[in-house]
């Protein structure tokens, strides 16, 4: 899967025409604000649940956060900070709530968390739409509806824009390096290492590989399923944080519904499955999703005069590799099953 998205995207780059230099830009930029989120899917992965595409609820909780901020007028990296402090107790309930309901779904956890996210959209909109302005003190006009309450469509982030990427400024030539972004990528990458190695890392890959074998060694599942999803929730609020800051403004009520999606998308090309992830997964399947959304919409252009016969092919080949990657984990599963029971049919036949 890896080659083929590589494949298809190399031979898009000299159709795009695009410089060089922009496409390095471009790539490195994207790195700096998506990888966060995309290594909050990880650990739940390494438990055994699945793509946590429940990760949408640490969004909301990070846009939240930034609504405050922004509401305070809290400048600079201190106002990520504020807002990293309101989101992530948010995050941890709504990732207990949601653990909570996928141990009652399991074997179903991946439908169950992407159901879940648009159940908990709605109470997002609730709280954003109405009860923001009116039950919730919001102080600044620029934000609020004409109404009186409710949140504008879209926040303008000047208060905390790129103020991550602008902390620590290097430029090679023509390419600007977000240092501090990678600085915090790498940061969370020995944190990911270490967590690994620690008992309660060693016990989520045990639950992973066998929930029935993990809970006969006296593990915990049901609670290491939640704490991987808690985990995973609040890194994926962090990262709503990073990627909005670099954007420099919120779609309020739509800039969360697709994080599951482009994260899965990204560690899927990488080489991961719905089993087994690790952070060169993460990576390299960044790095191929995001030069593919580079140059496949402009190389479209340049083939058939449009733009969007480009962007066609991008939904399409994102959306295949989520197909894929599930397709190819439902036949793994039934294909172990049904070795599992040949092999106890053949040791029946042996003992008699």
């Amino acid at each position: 899967m890896v080659f083929i998205f590589l494949l298809i995207t190399i031979a898009a780059v000299p159709v795009s025409r695009l410089p060089i230099t922009a496409i390095l830009q471009e790539i490195l930029t994207r790195m700096g604000r998506n990888c966060f989120l995309v290594f909050s899917l990880i650990l739940p992965i390494m438990a055994g649940m699945g793509i946590n595409f429940g990760m949408v609820l640490g969004a909301m909780a990070g846009q939240i956060g930034l609504i405050f901020a922004v509401d305070w007028n809290i400048v600079g990296v201190p106002g990520l900070v504020f807002a990293s402090l309101i989101a992530v107790p948010i995050a941890s309930l709504l990732g207990w709530l949601a653990g909570e309901i996928l141990n009652r779904a399991r074997g179903r956890e991946m439908v169950t968390g992407y159901v879940l996210g648009f159940f908990m959209d709605g109470f997002y909109q609730f709280i954003v739409l109405y009860l923001m302005g009116s039950v919730i003190p919001i102080h600044s006009l620029n934000i609020v509806l004409s109404r009186g309450y409710g949140i504008r469509n879209t926040v303008t982030l000047d208060s905390v824009r790129q103020s991550l990427d602008s902390l620590i400024p290097l430029r090679i030539g023509a390419v600007t390096l977000p240092v501090m972004n990678y600085l915090v990528i790498g940061i969370l990458c020995l944190f990911i290492i270490w967590f690994r190695r620690t008992k309660l890392g060693q016990d989520m890959r045990a639950v992973g590989q066998n929930q029935a074998v993990a809970h006969s060694a006296g593990i915990p599942v049901d609670r290491t399923r939640i704490i991987a999803i808690i985990i995973s929730t609040i890194l994926a609020s962090l990262g709503q944080i990073i990627f909005l800051q670099n954007m420099g403004n919120i779609a309020t009520y739509n800039a969360h519904r697709q994080t599951g999606f482009f994260a899965a998308a990204a560690i899927l090309v990488g080489g991961a499955s719905v089993s087994r992830a690790s952070i060169t997964n993460v990576f390299v399947g960044t790095i191929i999703l995001h030069l593919m959304y580079i140059v496949v919409p402009r190389a479209g252009t340049n083939l058939f005069g449009s733009a969007q016969i480009g962007e066609y092919f991008r939904d399409a080949f994102s959306y295949a590799v989520i197909a894929l990657a599930l397709v190819i984990h439902a036949w793994r599963k039934r294909a172990n099953a049904e070795a599992a029971r040949s092999e106890l049919r053949g040791n029946k036949s042996e003992a008699t």
